[in-house]
């Protein structure tokens, strides 16, 4: 195990800062519940404002128009996105298909850097990333078949498609895209239907490229997943300070601190996994595969129990439409069973560190 600095740098405290404030401007917990109403509005003028501070190109390699940064600059820009729940293709765009493209010499990347173009890995977000991955035929050079519940496919403009071992590239408007229901309207999936369509050839035995990616998918949603707990416990924590029954404030209640001190201490073990999955990936260190499954089966659970805490404390406006919460509670509860399960992950572990059946 090599010696990984898990301290924050002066220079990811900034990107923090940064995105803290766009978000804080242009993310009102308003305009994203009205996307549960049909209102998507906020989505691209939020994602052009992420791409014109460099964010969409955060993990491109500079000689290919991207920012040259790393997984740990990455974490914290998800971390300030689950602080929101921001309704942005940065973690399924950004991170996972950037990612798949780094072995390539697709066009696509610096496309996808600059913002100009938006990507998505056609394979169902249930996809561990140790699992059986979803090919599609091809046949006469053209794309046959379904892939379910696919993250990102509706504000993507192309997909990454896996046909046999090979990857190819799918413009949306060849495809049929049809939006399912999700109790995670912010990060709503579909359904893509490939009828025979012509795609481009992107990388060849393309199977590894693609589980990294969803490795890094995995690991840096446990950041996401991170701020998505933050949020609940300091929110939480600053209305019972000043809520008050029986002439009492609440927080005072002996009860109710034990509970938020629980809560302190996993989020603070939840941001110690998160932070180490990070750095493990950005070093290549040997450990990255095993941060990852610990980060994933530790964080999935932390950001639900946190969002449960949060709408449970705060009473009876914690079960309100117009209190947040619930953005958050839907948000944990689908990042839960993304990218596997935290059973999944532990079972992972286990494998691992060899645990045995």
């Amino acid at each position: 195990m090599s010696d990984l600095q898990l301290l924050y740098t002066e220079i990811e405290e900034d990107l923090r800062s940064s995105v803290r404030d766009l978000l804080g401007d242009r993310c009102d917990s308003k305009a994203v519940t009205r996307i549960y109403d049909g209102d998507r509005s906020l989505v691209d003028g939020l994602w052009k404002s992420l791409v014109d501070i460099g964010l969409a190109g955060l993990l491109v390699p500079e000689d290919r128009g991207g920012q040259g940064a790393s997984a740990r600059e990455a974490a914290v820009v998800l971390e300030e996105l689950g602080r929101t729940a921001a309704p942005v293709p940065f973690l399924t765009s950004s991170v996972i298909a950037t990612t798949v493209l780094l072995d390539s010499d697709s066009p696509l990347l610096p496309q996808l850097a600059a913002g100009d173009r938006v990507a998505a890995l056609a394979v169902p977000w249930s996809t561990a990333p140790d699992a059986q991955l979803p090919v599609v035929q091809l046949e006469g050079g053209r794309l046959t078949g379904t892939v379910t519940s696919v993250a990102g496919a509706i504000e993507a403009d192309v997909l990454l498609v896996l046909a046999g071992t090979h990857l190819y590239s799918v413009d949306v408007s060849a495809v049929r895209v049809t939006p399912r229901v999700c109790l995670d309207m912010t990060r709503q999936v579909a359904d893509v239907t490939l009828d025979g369509v012509a795609g481009a050839f992107v990388l060849a035995d393309a199977e590894p490229a693609v589980r990294r990616a969803l490795d890094w998918g995995a690991a840096l949603m446990a950041s996401e997943q991170l701020g998505v707990a933050r949020w609940c416990l300091e929110t939480t924590v600053t209305y019972l300070k000043v809520r008050k029954q029986f002439g009492r404030v609440l927080g005072g209640f002996q009860a109710l601190k034990h509970r938020l001190a629980d809560l302190y201490t996993d989020v603070e073990s939840g941001a110690a996994a998160a932070r180490y999955a990070a750095a493990t990936l950005a070093a290549g260190d040997g450990d990255a595969v095993l941060a990852t499954s610990i980060a994933q089966a530790f964080n999935s659970d932390l950001a639900v129990r946190a969002a449960e805490e949060a709408v449970q404390l705060h009473g009876g406006i914690g079960m309100t439409w117009e209190h947040p919460a619930h953005l958050y509670l839907k948000r944990a509860k689908a990042d839960q069973i993304a990218l596997g399960t935290p059973g999944r992950h532990r079972a992972r572990v286990g494998a691992l560190v060899d645990l045995g059946a």
